[in-house]
């Protein structure tokens, strides 16, 4: 991976114009099927537009730390995301991964952090970091909750926080949550989801839901049925929001607890106001349309899906969430396939070992509302000449392959993409 950076043109790509879901690389043009703007609201001109009044008002940025001072834009949107969520309180922080390396430490203080080996990168990281104040960090996999239901019986350490991603940056799929939910229960410990991916993009189910992708936006966790007892999620707006913004959705009693020990509110500067700004103005438009951009986007994730699987290929996406990686039979030949997709025009995540394991090296797509009809046709035409030069791993109909669980950190633990 480390030969390969600086090296090959899908990698520290420098972006010199966009037009739509079109981006400029120098002289050439490509189709983006790596942004994460699930929603489009990056391009609407409602929410951009209120950014000039916000700054007027507020200036670029409030330099305070959020412990000094914060304008009330802060208790405005967490009393907004509070009531979406369905949660009792939320505390705004500036990204998921300033969450993961402070405020997953805080929660486990000198206890046991038991982390779902694809969760992402930062989440290992997070426990890292808690591991060097006294935690102790045990892994497992979702598809062996056995395994980790004798883990928690055998452990002696309190507090504990068992780690998942929500919608899984580079599968695309959901964690088993009732069934979690029923572990941490039984043992006693914090259920910690990052839902970075589904916030926005998954929400509460209904009889009038426009898509399968359910209403509201308001997460993995109410997509899903289930509740907040003993549950903390996190989740951000630079995803479907399209906003620098992220939240820890909590009980008031975490709430304040993470006041005082987690260091980005203590110490950090706060997110500029333009983000504040589509924040706020991007949770109105939600309320509004979002169903509508959701209904599409479930539609454009569905005409690649089911060209992907009609090409035979494999992919690790079984939910229909708009994010879709086909792996690569030959882990080797990633670097001729990332030049073979750029040099036809569309960027992808081009995700290799040591960002995830060697059976799952290949090529990550990510579909967003704004994408065009015309966009999706282009994206399965490269994808088929690939797959007829490239050995893009063929569907079997067998589970997905997974490492072996074992006691020790693998080389290769998480999906590192954002």
């Amino acid at each position: 991976m480390h030969r390969l950076r600086g090296h090959v043109p899908f990698w520290d790509v420098v972006v010199d114009q966009t037009d739509g879901r079109r981006i400029r690389v120098g002289d050439q043009w490509l189709i983006d099927f790596a942004s994460c703007n699930y929603l489009g609201f990056d391009l609407e001109p409602e929410i951009s537009a209120v950014v000039p009044e916000y700054i007027a008002q507020w200036g670029t940025h409030p330099s305070w730390c959020r412990l000094v001072g914060n304008p009330r834009l802060f208790a405005e949107i967490e009393a907004e995301l509070a009531e979406l969520l369905g949660v009792e309180d939320t505390l705004l922080l500036p990204t998921v991964s300033h969450i993961h390396f402070s405020v997953l430490p805080a929660l486990a203080g000198t206890g046991a952090v038991f982390l779902e080996l694809r969760a992402h990168h930062t989440m290992h990281e997070g426990a890292r970091m808690a591991a060097t104040r006294g935690a102790r960090v045990i892994r497992f996999r979702e598809e062996n909750l056995p395994g980790l239901a004798r883990k928690l019986a055998a452990s002696d350490r309190y507090p504990r926080v068992i780690c998942v991603d929500g919608v899984n940056s580079m599968t695309g799929n959901g964690p088993p949550l009732a069934e979690l939910a029923e572990l941490a229960d039984r043992y006693d410990a914090v259920l910690y989801v990052d839902d970075a991916h589904g916030f926005g993009v998954l929400g509460e189910r209904s009889a009038d839901e426009l898509s399968p992708y359910g209403s509201r936006g308001n997460g993995i966790v109410r997509h899903l049925g289930g509740d907040y007892d003993g549950l903390v999620l996190v989740g951000g707006f630079s995803k479907a929001y399209s906003s620098l913004l992220a939240f820890v959705a909590c009980p008031p009693e975490i709430r304040n607890f993470l006041r005082i020990t987690a260091g980005p509110y203590t110490y950090s500067g706060p997110p500029p106001v333009a983000s504040l700004a589509t924040a706020q103005a991007g949770l109105r438009f939600n309320a509004a349309h979002g169903d509508e951009r959701r209904a599409e986007l479930y539609r454009q994730a569905a005409r690649v899906l089911s060209g992907i699987r009609a090409l035979g290929l494999d992919t690790l996406n079984a939910t229909g969430f708009p994010i879709v990686e086909i792996p690569l039979a030959e882990p080797e030949l990633i670097e001729p396939l990332g030049r073979f997709l750029f040099e036809r025009g569309i960027l992808t995540s081009v995700v290799s070992y040591p960002f995830v394991s060697r059976s799952e090296t290949g090529f990550r797509i990510s579909i967003t509302a704004a994408n065009t009809d015309e966009e999706i046709e282009e994206l399965l035409r490269v994808v088929a000449a690939a797959a007829d030069r490239f050995p893009l791993r063929r569907a079997t109909g067998d589970p997905n392959p997974s490492d072996a669980e074992t006691g020790a950190e693998p080389a290769a633990v998480s999906p590192a993409i954002a």
